[in-house]
């Protein structure tokens, strides 16, 4: 006996004795099936080829069962079709076995000295079968695909969006639901040349840019869609911020089909949410999947600020990689602790250590580098709330001023061959001290980074400088969530406030191949040489006011209606728009899509250092304002605003210029 089986519980053997069983059963039955339409095709032929023929010979019953039998089931297999899914190919298969059946009758009855009806007889006896046993399929199918009949109340009707192959597997897949409550009305195309045309039965009643008057007409003629149904993975963007504005001034929501690769046929077909990320229109960028593995695999990699959304995506995207240890390091306990469990359920063949310091610690830094050596690091680890920073000055610059310099001396000492410093737009012409201490930050990076390529030798410092990213921890995302779920009101600065976004693990995605281009210096940007820092391709930026309307609408609601949109005045250091690149600092492109380089102002690593001791000993003492004089003669472009907009009156004002 065979031990593995003898091992296995006997509810799984009974359970797949039963399963084999009713396999069996099944295929006995379509057998039974088979034979007797079979059986019944040959004195139907007989009488279709000459209706006076007389009498039929019992012999024909048998033998044309027999035959079908034997040539359906061995070469065409037509016992083992699963009657509830058949389709096309299936019927391919029973047409050729009628078709050599129907041969093998007639050379059988030639032989043995039976007279045919007539020269056609082996055509029509080829048909008889093909429509009986195909009838035999097609009407189960029917039968198996008629949904309970529910009152009007319970369907919903909806219109499709997408005319493609994906709707035509969304229908197949909602055919297939027996349980389904939707109820078809249309579909809209993308291409106006399939207008009229149909799908599976069901017409195609416009363009995507026709939905407002396909709509008006569906209303006038009592068919209210419930909902579109967007059944093309692909439409996203402002084409769909479009759609879900027209379908919402007409009470109607906005709903995703699932992707339709996915769709097992016993799955349930269930409508979800469209998802805001897809009305950022940003393309998916191919990243180079393989230089990041040679860049990881079998490294030790260090990961500060590893609790965070950033920190946290690069700890899995880096463990996904093949890390020879994986070190995250954070000062928040239950973040930490957090993605520490998540990735050892995970990744759990990926050795790795939690460290509870922070980074601005420069005795703990070094204990903490000397005893794990990472050859690599990622420094997220940073004070990134623009207003929180503003209240606690000291604080925010210790955190991301001294500490970068903390970890680069600390990694530089225990032998890194990289770091990769996060960094951010608001470094850019900075109005807070967020913003500043991270382009302090910058020029600490890029000092050291100048040094190590020029002299061949030496620690890389690679920084990467990109926007707002979609749900990060106090982003506005999650806030406006929160208020969504309370009935409102969104609470917006100002009606023309501008931020770039992109997702978090798209971000996380471009600063790993941005590694990879930074380290490797065979493909290494000749910018980097001069104090380079690469840029993340953050699209056009985005009005807040924009996005608070467009959550809304994804909820089902109007916005300024259902629900209020107040705007609050700039918070301290804020500013309306922000930027990837100095006024005089032209984009240069690299030789991957989706990676600006920008070259702004550099300095001397010892005049930076000696900045940075100054701005650490005044925030030590608590002396805010000589720390804040300080950094602004590191970064002379930092220009304050440290009490936002006073004028509130101005901006709530605008409310009714910026509602549509």
């Amino acid at each position: 006996m065979d031990p593995q089986r003898a091992e296995r519980p006997r509810s799984d053997r009974s359970t797949d004795t039963r399963g084999r069983v009713r396999s069996l059963s099944r295929i006995l039955v379509n057998m039974a099936l088979d034979g007797a339409a079979a059986g019944a095709a040959a004195p139907i032929a007989r009488y279709l080829a000459d209706p006076g023929g007389g009498l039929i010979h019992p012999l024909w019953f048998i033998a044309s069962g027999v035959i079908t039998l034997l040539v359906g089931g061995v070469p065409f297999r037509m016992p083992l079709q699963y009657w509830r899914f058949s389709g096309v190919g299936d019927l391919f298969g029973i047409a050729g076995g009628a078709a050599v059946s129907a041969a093998l009758f007639a050379l059988l009855f030639h032989l043995t000295g039976f007279a045919l009806p007539s020269v056609t007889f082996p055509v029509i006896l080829a048909m008889t079968l093909l429509i009986l046993l195909g009838g035999l399929r097609i009407g189960y199918r029917l039968s198996q695909a008629k949904r309970v009949r529910l009152s009007a109340s319970a369907m919903q009707p909806v219109l499709l969006v997408g005319a493609d192959t994906s709707a035509d597997l969304f229908l197949s897949a909602l055919r297939r639901d027996r349980a389904s409550t939707l109820r078809i009305l249309g579909l809209l195309a993308q291409g106006g040349h399939q207008r009229g045309r149909r799908i599976q039965g069901h017409r195609i009643l416009g363009t995507v840019r026709e939905a407002g008057a396909v709509l008006d007409r569906l209303i006038a003629d009592g068919r209210t869609p419930a909902a579109l149904v967007v059944t093309e993975p692909e439409f996203r963007g402002e084409a769909l911020g479009a759609l879900i504005e027209t379908a919402e001034s007409r009470g109607i929501a906005v709903r995703r089909a699932p992707n339709p690769t996915m769709l097992a046929p016993a799955d349930r077909v269930e409508l979800r949410p469209v998802a805001l990320e897809d009305l950022l229109n940003r393309q998916q960028v191919p990243l180079d999947r393989d230089g990041m593995a040679r860049l990881v695999r079998g490294r030790r990699v260090l990961v500060t600020g590893a609790g965070g959304s950033i920190g946290a995506e690069l700890a899995r995207q880096v463990a996904s990689l093949g890390p020879a240890q994986l070190v995250l390091l954070d000062h928040g306990e239950f973040a930490l602790w957090q993605i520490d469990i998540e990735l050892a359920e995970s990744a759990p063949g990926v050795p790795r250590a939690a460290v509870l310091a922070d980074t601005r610690d420069a005795g703990r830094m070094n204990a903490v580098f000397a005893a794990q050596r990472p050859e690599l690091v990622f420094h997220a680890a940073a004070l990134k709330h623009v207003p929180m920073v503003e209240l606690n000055p000291c604080e925010g610059l210790l955190t991301n001023i001294v500490g970068t310099r903390q970890v680069a001396d600390a990694a530089e000492r225990a032998g890194a061959s990289a770091m990769v410093l996060i960094s951010t737009d608001k470094a850019v012409n900075p109005s807070s001290l967020m913003g500043a201490s991270k382009r302090a930050a910058e020029m600490y990076g890029q000092a050291l980074d100048i040094d190590a390529r020029r002299a061949g030798t030496g620690m890389r410092c690679v920084t990467v400088r990109f926007g707002n990213v979609l749900g990060s921890n106090g982003s506005v995302v999650p806030l406006f969530s929160r208020q969504l779920a309370r009935g409102g009101p969104l609470t917006v600065t100002h009606p023309e406030m501008r931020r770039y976004f992109m997702t978090v693990p798209e971000a996380v995605g471009l600063v790993l191949q941005a590694s990879v281009l930074g380290v490797a210096s065979e493909q290494a940007p000749v910018q980097l040489r001069d104090g380079g820092i690469f840029v993340l391709d953050m699209g056009s930026p985005v009005k807040i006011v924009d996005l608070a309307r467009q959550m809304i609408r994804l909820a089902g609601l109007r916005p300024d209606q259902d629900v209020a949109i107040r705007f609050t005045g700039l918070r301290p250091g804020e500013k309306l728009a922000e930027e990837l690149f100095h006024g005089r600092e032209p984009p240069v492109p690299t030789r991957h899509p989706g990676l600006l380089m920008a070259t702004p102002r550099t300095a001397d690593r010892a005049a930076v250092a000696v900045a940075i001791g100054g701005i650490e000993a005044a925030c030590r003492d608590g002396d805010a304002a000589r720390a804040i004089r300080l950094l602004a003669g590191l970064v002379p472009e930092f220009a304050h605003n440290p009490e936002g907009s006073e004028d509130l009156a101005k901006v709530n004002s605008s409310l009714e210029r910026a509602a549509p």
